[in-house]
């Protein structure tokens, strides 16, 4: 795990995203651009499966269009993109390593969105399947005025719907457009994910393989505990110093740090 300028601050917000990094629906998007692809006569390769990550559907059916020779049908392509991923979220939802109880512990401490590439009805569906939809005070998504990663605009609206700043919040991603995005609105940022590329690891603040990974867990679990302050509970009584025997040196009960 990489880790610097985020394990000794508490965020006053957590923003997610929702694809790949709370819902495993990711695969399901792969699959719906390779059913789209081969339908209409293309295979797809490796540089359209980078580039197609994390972008919003309807550009994803535009660089679909290109590839298939018909520049002109992108808005059908998006059309075809989006009924194959509904039918294969339908089929199998299922939430991320880590991500239904991490996602309790950061809402005991601070509110929780969710900033979305994904239609609005589409993000309430996946996060409903997977039992997380109670957690979030607003999904934010792509919609006039608003545009969609890498702009930092859905994660900006987020945080402002949240009634906070965005230098205060805390972002969680798993794609580089995400990333890029959370960065700009000046979110301080979880990547997750396994191989994550030079790119994504600059522009995090912490990289987990996993929301699952020990030492984020741990973190959560920290903030979300209240202080003695706040609870109003008194410190331990020091320990009583042991005894001397008569005619024997004192004894301490600290030893010296080394």
């Amino acid at each position: 795990m990489t880790t610097h300028r985020i394990l000794d601050w508490t965020p006053q917000a957590v923003v997610f995203d929702c694809d790949g990094t709370l819902v495993d629906s990711e695969r399901h998007w792969q699959q719906a651009r390779d059913i789209v692809l081969r339908e209409n006569g293309t295979a797809p390769d490796p540089e359209f499966t980078d580039s197609s990550k994390g972008l919003h559907y309807t550009e994803c059916g535009a660089l679909m269009a290109r590839l298939i020779g018909k520049p002109d049908s992108s808005e059908e392509m998006a059309g075809q993109l989006l009924a194959a991923f509904r039918a294969l979220v339908a089929q199998c939802p299922m939430a991320m390593r880590g991500a239904p109880a991490l996602v309790s512990g950061l809402g005991r401490f601070a509110p929780l969105a969710v900033a979305s590439n994904c239609p609005a009805d589409v993000v309430e569906f996946s996060l409903q399947s997977v039992g997380l939809r109670q957690h979030f005070r607003h999904i934010v998504v792509p919609e006039p005025g608003v545009a969609p990663k890498p702009s930092p605009d859905t994660y900006a609206e987020a945080v402002r719907r949240l009634g906070l700043e965005c230098g205060d919040a805390l972002a969680v991603e798993d794609s580089l457009n995400g990333l890029k995005a959370a960065v700009g609105a000046g979110l301080r940022v979880i990547g997750v994910g396994r191989n994550p590329g030079p790119e994504a690891l600059d522009l995090a603040d912490l990289w987990v393989d996993t929301l699952a990974d020990p030492e984020l867990v741990a973190w959560a679990e920290s903030r979300s505990t209240p202080s003695r302050e706040e609870t109003g509970t008194p410190p331990p009584a020091p320990p009583r110093p042991k005894v001397p025997h008569q005619g024997g040196r004192a004894q301490s009960g600290t030893r010296a740090a080394h």
